[in-house]
């Protein structure tokens, strides 16, 4: 799955004393990521290739240590380089070192979004324990965030899927409905909730299918199958400007195969056309 931590990838915390000179380094600037123009490629090397406001450690891969770090705004790439969105390296860069990089961008926000005590307004440090950052003040700890979202993709009958647009979306693109857990939810009672308030139907049957690690900025997508229990579709007019029942021989637009929706919406058409078969 895009994104998710990859095979031989180790957490860590505590740097070496000092950097290896074959140390892989995520240069970041806001969103962005420093890759080469040709082939893209990251750097890596004794010391980070540009002056740095903040750091982290992230670990080991295949032995070499992994560390990124933030670069300011107006910062302009070295001569050779490029700054390149997460979502321009699918497929261009290497698998594992992909999955690394939504990791790094989410853990630079964090830090720079942590400075300072949500509660008291004091400078932070980071922590010697863990990854975290804490209150040089009233010792309050903040740990890098994770928002989970639920993704539900509704079947009909045989043949039937339901997919909705938001206003956000590219003209044309539909997908699955998802939305935020709230405080004191199941994931369960998240799924009746949202697909209720978005497109005003009832839903059974809850299947996991499988969960993706999504750094725009700090969410974790948890997909499900389930199947029309009642109602009759309702957009709300606010998160969903449209939504439809499909048939899975004739689908819109839909996402791309980076997000863990495409992948949901493939498997449960290829499974519902395998049944029609039989």
């Amino acid at each position: 799955m895009p994104f998710s931590a990859p095979a031989g990838y180790r957490p860590g915390t505590h740097a070496p004393a000092s950097t290896p000179p074959d140390s892989l380094w995520f240069v970041v600037r806001g969103a962005f990521i420093l890759v080469t123009d040709t082939a893209p490629h990251l750097p890596q090397g004794l010391q980070a290739p540009l002056p740095l406001l903040r750091q982290q450690y992230l670990g080991q891969i295949d032995e070499r240590h992994v560390y990124a770090g933030e670069v300011r705004v107006e910062t302009e790439a070295l001569p050779g380089w490029r700054w390149s969105d997460l979502r321009s390296l699918h497929g261009q860069v290497d698998e594992r070192v992909f999955g690394l990089a939504g990791r790094a961008v989410q853990i630079i926000d964090w830090d720079r979004s942590h400075q300072f005590c949500g509660r008291c307004g004091t400078p932070t440090r980071h922590s010697e324990g863990d990854r975290s950052r804490e209150c040089t003040q009233c010792g309050q700890s903040a740990y890098p965030r994770l928002a989970p979202v639920m993704m539900a993709l509704v079947r009909r009958g045989p043949d039937k899927i339901l997919l909705a647009r938001s206003p956000r979306f590219p003209a044309g693109m539909f997908s699955a409905l998802a939305g935020f857990v709230e405080a004191g939810e199941t994931l369960e009672q998240c799924i009746h909730r949202e697909v209720f308030e978005e497109v005003g139907i009832s839903v059974t049957h809850l299947e996991y299918f499988a969960s993706q690690p999504w750094p725009f900025p700090h969410s974790l997508m948890i997909g499900f199958t389930c199947d029309h229990a009642g109602g009759e579709l309702n957009p709300d007019g606010v998160e969903i400007e449209a939504a439809d029942w499909f048939d899975i021989d004739a689908l819109p637009v839909l996402p791309g195969p980076i997000s863990i929706a495409r992948r949901l919406i493939d498997a449960t058409v290829n499974q519902m056309r395998a049944a029609r078969g039989r």
